[in-house]
């Protein structure tokens, strides 16, 4: 009897040993893949399982059983963009590095009342990278031709391609236009926000002299359309590659698209520029003001009226 129990038992240990080796070099040779990844990675906040799910879904060939439990074994997955040494990488050097690496950033602001188009033509120059892959990237991630991306300094990865590129500064955008949307109306209806809220706060954004302004161009904007009046702002034709050309009578005589306020009714079909939150804010709660018409003065302040006739005065003023 205790010779059969020593048998079981020495089975039991050689079967543990062979377990064991195979194991090492089943783990040994599952570290040693070689695998696909981009050269700059944002990793979001979160645990370390919602992490390789994250990773997973990214399209990197992460387990999220096995590579979950090795990553726990090595660290804690950095949060954040990383730089990775080479887009082809051993599995483990990979896990090492989302647990270990960071990137050197660099900061770009899009200044409020700016287009995309002479954005991305600055990051463009900045990071070395192609501008018309840039608006490639941006129309796989949106078909709203401006004002997603909101005016804001974003802290972006030196190395980082314009795929990746355009997926941060639209999403971190959409997540603040959420937000806001959210903090004020309750809800987010993404093609009222643009159609309506965004574009007014695009022209705002355009028209005024400073935040404190906002409310009154707001008003204006909603009382000219409440009479059914054309808006004929100028800041609607600064649109695209023309956000800083001057708008004189030809401009307005010549051009025929659909930006041009002193043509259409209504609003323009999109936003113009980028907006920062107080234009948005603004374009949501209008001053309680009968204004219908402004001029700039020689200090660069408006002058409201609600008729025409104190408009004219205020010009020739």
């Amino acid at each position: 009897m205790l010779a059969k129990v020593l048998k079981f038992i020495l089975f039991l240990i050689l079967l543990s040993l062979a377990v064991a080796v195979g194991g090492y070099f089943y783990l040994q040779n599952y570290l040693q893949e070689e695998i696909t990844v981009p050269k700059t990675l944002f990793i979001p906040k979160g645990s370390t399982r919602s992490v390789i799910r994250y990773l997973h879904k990214k399209g990197i060939d992460v387990d999220e059983n096995i590579d979950y439990y090795l990553t726990k074994l090595i660290g804690y997955p950095q949060a954040g963009w990383i730089a990775l040494p080479s887009t082809h990488m051993q599995r483990g050097k990979f896990l090492y590095e989302i647990t270990h690496a960071k990137a050197a950033l660099q900061n770009v602001t899009l200044i409020p009342g700016e287009t995309k188009e002479i954005f991305f033509d600055t990051i463009a120059k900045k990071f070395d990278l192609n501008s018309t892959k840039l608006h490639e990237a941006y129309n796989m991630k949106v078909d709203i031709p401006e004002g997603v991306i909101m005016a804001d300094t974003y802290h972006v990865p030196k190395g980082i391609g314009e795929e990746a590129l355009m997926g941060y500064l639209v999403d971190e955008s959409l997540k603040k236009h959420r937000k806001i949307s959210k903090e004020i109306m309750k809800d987010y209806n993404q093609t009222l926000w643009f159609n309506k809220y965004v574009t007014i706060a695009s022209i705002i954004q355009k028209e005024a002299a400073d935040e404190s302004e906002m409310p009154l161009i707001s008003a204006v904007i909603y009382n000219r359309l409440k009479k059914k009046m054309k808006l004929q702002m100028d800041g609607t034709l600064n649109y695209g590659r023309y956000s800083h050309v001057k708008v004189t009578p030809k401009r307005i005589r010549e051009d025929n698209s659909t930006y041009n306020t002193y043509k259409i009714a209504g609003l323009p079909p999109y936003p113009v520029c980028a907006v920062s939150t107080a234009a948005i804010k603004a374009a949501m709660k209008p001053e309680k003001v009968n204004y219908l018409y402004f001029v700039k003065g020689k200090d660069n302040k408006h002058r409201f009226s609600t008729t025409y006739k104190a408009h004219l005065r205020e010009i020739h003023r």
